[in-house]
């Protein structure tokens, strides 16, 4: 896998991408563990900084300047980063369960989720009411209650459940952006109604007197009923029942108060204390398992209980990464020590902000600002920024770097074909099995081809489609990096309008632990066998071989389907045809420019997301709407597959560059390959650049992209004209929502219009 060089012998797999872990990753980031392998697994691959929410909430920072990019810290760390929900661990197998993917060996585990609400023990609290935590899917749910707020044109009461620190701040903070809101729709302010609901006799019960009686008196100026010792019993569409047996008529119920463990920690045979913590011992070490550590809100500190709270979460990171790295060469732990006093910072919505330490307290403009300070500098510090990243090319630190290592650009997923007579030898009896099998396996193998349905005419009977197609791996997960070549391989049988039926697989693997290599070609073989399943074809035969890089060859074998014949080249091509294309192209140079800077994670998902999306509905779609021919992206870039398609027939392909979709983020990618690489890709395209190629144009980035491979990508098909804007929509409606037509098929000779070019033969 890309950035693996040294022989993995231990996996350390951090769950959840909480305070703690945030820490872990920028230490081991300075001091990476010799042989360790790092695996981050969360639910998302961007967490919001719960120290800035409120202000979020308040309006005063965009929801971006709250998010933390655990991909792209994750990837500065050297760690793989899995996006996918943890559903519980296997201890006797050291496994990682997850929702969607096989489950992922460790040998060290550290947990930072956070805490998840017990509402489910009020009745209808999960229905009705809006949950802060986790934190992570807060912003939904948030955007969701603001577009209520602006549609309901009535008086509207707002019920905050939880009177501790986050609870008072985010009642303020919502009553701050709210009214703010219904002064922006002419409205008057003076509609919303808020309600704050304490189960003890006091609010803030965990800070001083002064604190307590600086917001009594805040709350009270701004017109917030507080209700004491109120206890939430049942929560109904329009009203809250509390102990004392009275009603509160309550349009929006938000639960802020404390939460506790997430429910798969239950089955997981761990301590756990009474509202479902894990029990942790002073090295944090959990107290059942000594392999496993947990810290942030989901750990309980046995020696002295904590408030839950960042403040501790932050302080706990280093001593997690120094006791990960201690006891994975056998060193004696340190244990973590709390500070007696920490400092709180608790914004008041209008930013000021009030300080709570021990017995002392500030009020002010100036404390928000300072709260702002750290909150912004925190924030920096997670800030992977790679130089020259959105920056003129000049001083790139990809100047070093020779041609043939930015040429990855054009090939990182490029497919070759293997000499004629080459084929996988046969797996031993079993092998497959145990590859696919085991937890979170469940496939069958097949070893015989399905039979044939007579989809193919007489005439096709005895033809078959054979392909050889060989990937080498562009991102750091294995059960990912199958999926995508197998969505590849499948992309060719669907632009012939064939249909797959067995696949063999060659899965070339760098040395290394014997262990840990059996668990990455497995996962590989997994994400092989999910794609070809989907579309009816059988994962027949497996083989390994050394190499100095994960890559993988797959021999699939099939039949050609009623349209393979119309569709086989040269087609039926003709004068007037609209071209398109259901995915944008750019998706390697992402991939291959994250080999070498931290790019941000959000244009990595989307690319992973395209990668692994089938295009079998696409193909299907451009049959429907009678498409003339029908070719796989691939290769070393579009223009070579348009010659491919149109030169046949002694035709031209007149193309549109600005309508040609490039994948967010792309072009920016490339800017950091190209000073140092792809400057013949311009010349050809572009002819001799009139300035330093170093400072490259924003049109010669776009032609150079124009130029990348693209291979598993998306499909290129000619449409008659009179039907193509009805494919188009059809595409969309598909879920394809970059799909484009790109231009028309022309007399060859003819002259382009402005702002296009020919390609031709």
């Amino acid at each position: 896998m890309p950035g693996e060089k040294a022989t993995v012998v231990r996996d350390v797999v951090l769950v959840g991408g909480g305070h703690s872990h945030l820490g872990v990753l920028r230490c081991l980031a300075r001091q990476p563990l010799a042989g360790v392998r790092l695996t981050l697994i969360s639910i998302d691959s961007h967490t919001p900084y719960s120290g800035m929410l409120p202000g979020y909430v308040a309006g005063h920072y965009r929801y971006e300047q709250t998010l933390i990019d655990l991909r792209c810290l994750a990837r500065y760390a050297g760690a793989r980063c899995y996006v996918d929900e943890v559903i519980g661990i296997d201890r006797e197998s050291r496994l990682v369960l997850c929702r969607d993917r096989p489950p992922v060996s460790y040998d060290m585990l550290s947990i930072n989720i956070g805490s998840t609400p017990h509402s489910d023990a009020v009745p209808g609290a999960a229905e009705y009411a809006t949950p802060v935590k986790p934190i992570a899917r807060f912003n939904e749910r948030w955007l969701r209650l603001l577009d209520r707020v602006r549609s309901r044109p009535a008086v509207t009461t707002f019920a905050v459940v939880g009177a501790g620190a986050g609870g008072v701040e985010m009642i303020l903070a919502m009553q701050h952006r709210l009214r703010c809101e219904l002064r922006a729709l002419r409205r008057s302010p003076d509609d919303l109604r808020f309600h704050l609901l304490s189960a003890s006799a006091e609010i803030l019960p965990r800070h001083n007197a002064g604190v307590r009686r600086c917001f009594d008196r805040l709350l009270a100026e701004r017109n917030v009923i507080v209700h004491r010792a109120a206890v939430v019993t049942r929560v109904l569409p329009g009203s809250v029942g509390l102990s004392s047996g009275d009603s509160l008529a309550i349009d929006e119920v938000v639960w802020v108060t404390q939460a506790g463990g997430a429910p798969w920690l239950r089955e997981s045979a761990l301590s756990l204390d009474g509202s479902g913590f894990i029990e942790v011992r002073n090295t944090l070490q959990t107290v059942s398992d000594p392999l496993i550590f947990a810290a942030g809100d989901c750990a309980a500190l046995v020696s002295s209980p904590l408030e839950k709270s960042g403040v501790f979460a932050v302080r706990q990171g280093e001593v997690l990464a120094a006791n990960l790295r201690r006891l994975a060469f056998g060193q004696p732990l340190q244990d973590y020590r709390p500070q007696p006093r920490c400092l709180a910072l608790i914004g008041t919505g209008d930013e000021q902000a009030v300080a709570s330490r021990g017995g002392m307290y500030a009020r002010g403009h100036w404390v928000w600002l300072w709260k702002s300070w750290i909150d912004r500098r925190f924030m920096g510090r997670l800030a992977m920024r790679s130089a020259g990243s959105g920056a003129s090319a000049t001083g790139s630190p990809m100047a070093d770097l020779d041609e043939a290592q930015t040429s990855e650009a054009r090939c990182v997923l490029a497919g070759c074909c293997l000499p004629a007579g080459w084929a996988v030898p046969a797996t031993r009896d079993g092998s497959l099995d145990s590859f696919l099998g085991g937890p979170g396996g469940g496939a069958t193998l097949r070893t015989s081809l399905p039979p044939d349905t007579g989809g193919a005419s007489a005439a096709q009977a005895g033809e078959r489609i054979r392909t050889v197609d060989f990937l080498v791996a562009p991102v750091d997960d294995p059960w990912l990096f199958g999926r995508m070549a197998a969505a590849h391989v499948l992309s060719e049988f669907f632009a012939r309008g064939g249909e797959a039926q067995a696949a063999q697989i060659l899965v070339v693997v760098p040395p290394g632990c014997e262990r840990k290599i059996a668990g990455d070609v497995a996962a590989v073989c997994r994400g092989v066998d999910k794609e070809l399943q989907a579309s009816g074809c059988a994962l027949t035969a497996v083989r390994t071989v050394s190499g100095n890089e994960f890559a993988v060859v797959l021999v699939t074998d099939g039949r050609p389907g009623p349209r393979a014949q119309t569709w086989r080249l040269p087609a039926g091509i003709r004068e007037g045809d609209v071209l398109m294309v259901n995915k944008p192209i750019g998706i390697p140079t992402l991939l291959a420019a994250h080999r070498r800077f931290p790019l941000p994670g959000r244009y990595i998902d989307e690319a992973l997301r395209l990668l692994v999306e089938s295009n079998q509905g696409a193909a299907s779609c451009f049959r429907e709407h009678g498409a003339t021919a029908c070719i796989r992206l691939e290769g070393f870039g579009l223009p070579e597959q348009l010659t491919a398609l149109v030169s046949r027939v002694g035709l031209a392909a007149e193309i549109d560059t600005a309508a040609v979709p490039v994948a967010d983020g792309a072009a920016m990618a490339l800017a950091l390959l190209l000073p140092c690489g792809s400057r013949q890709d311009v010349h050809r395209v572009w002819g001799s650049p009139d300035r330093n190629p170093s400072e490259p144009a924003p049109e010669r980035i776009g032609a150079t992209l124009f130029r990348m491979g693209l291979t598993a990508g998306g499909l290129l098909a000619s449409v008659p004209g009179a039907r193509a804007a009805g494919c188009l929509r059809a595409l969309r409606a598909l879920g394809y929502t970059r799909a484009a037509s790109i231009g028309r098929v022309r007399t060859a000779g003819s002259y382009p219009e402005h702002g296009r070019f020919l390609i031709s033969c």
